[in-house]
């Protein structure tokens, strides 16, 4: 997560670490040594716990609900892998789908000018709740990037390597550049990774067609990041109408009876 830092990202950090009793507070008055080696720990074996504090889910991120952690056990809300429903029907496929594409396009475009990135995704990473809604069920592999104030490491300076960042990665072994970061990387692995697992043998053949076509130019990371996207939005645009408007659905049903985008 803090390959790429700057101070606005570290600033969030500090004022939204739950675990202190200043939580809030930039000044750090009730930060005991304890408290931050636990939290500099955290950050170097598992970011995820400080993701879901940094970037609450009733703020609109696609995180569940953080609730409380007691050494190495998290808790937060209960969510069911994606990888249980690559055998559902065509339309909760094309549905999750459609939730997929928007949250990879959401961590590249936001409010907050920040840029999220995954290293790599796997069947646990996203997760969908009981009401059909797919969240980020697993962050430990996210990794973030200031666009407003760029990464201090982007000045060409070695990125130096220190004692926390050598408990989780080889230190023998050169850490990638934050300029490396793909703007569409998260749409690579995506595509590549979970997309096509979800989206197999679902459609009839013309349909299925243009579906694998455009998968495969969208998970090519060889080209450039604007065909990238065009792949993804023309995914949409097949995906779209498709989509059901249904109970099952909780997450937006009946909003999308009244939607022409639904």
């Amino acid at each position: 997560m803090l390959r790429c830092p700057s101070q606005r990202l570290l600033d969030r950090i500090v004022r939204r670490y739950a675990e202190v009793p200043d939580a809030g507070s930039v000044f750090m008055d009730h930060f005991t040594d304890r408290d931050k080696l636990r939290l500099l720990y955290t950050l170097s074996v598992n970011a995820h716990p400080i993701i879901l504090q940094i970037f609450p889910g009733v703020e609109g991120w696609p995180f569940p609900k953080y609730l409380g952690s007691c050494g190495r056990l998290i808790v937060t809300t209960s969510t069911r892998p994606l990888k249980e429903f690559y055998d559902s029907p065509s339309d909760m496929a094309t549905d999750l789908a459609l939730q997929l594409l928007t949250i990879i396009d959401s961590m590249r475009n936001n409010d907050l000018n920040y840029l999220f990135y995954f290293t790599h995704v796997d069947v646990g990473t996203f997760g969908v709740f009981n009401n059909g809604h797919l969240f980020i069920r697993d962050a430990s592999t996210l990794g973030v990037i200031d666009k407003q104030e760029g990464s201090q490491l982007a000045d060409g300076r070695q990125e130096h390597k220190d004692a926390f960042s050598c408990l989780v990665a080889d230190c023998q072994s050169a850490f990638l550049s934050c300029n490396s970061i793909k703007y569409t990387q998260s749409l690579n692995v995506v595509c590549e990774e979970l997309l096509p697992k979800l989206l197999k043998e679902k459609f009839l053949p013309p349909v299925q067609e243009k579906i694998d076509s455009v998968l495969h130019t969208c998970a090519d990371s060889f080209l450039p990041d604007q065909d990238i996207v065009t792949a993804a939005q023309t995914l949409v645009q097949i995906l779209k109408p498709l989509q059901p408007c249904d109970s099952r659905f909780a997450y937006r049903y009946p909003d999308c009876k009244y939607s022409a985008k639904h």
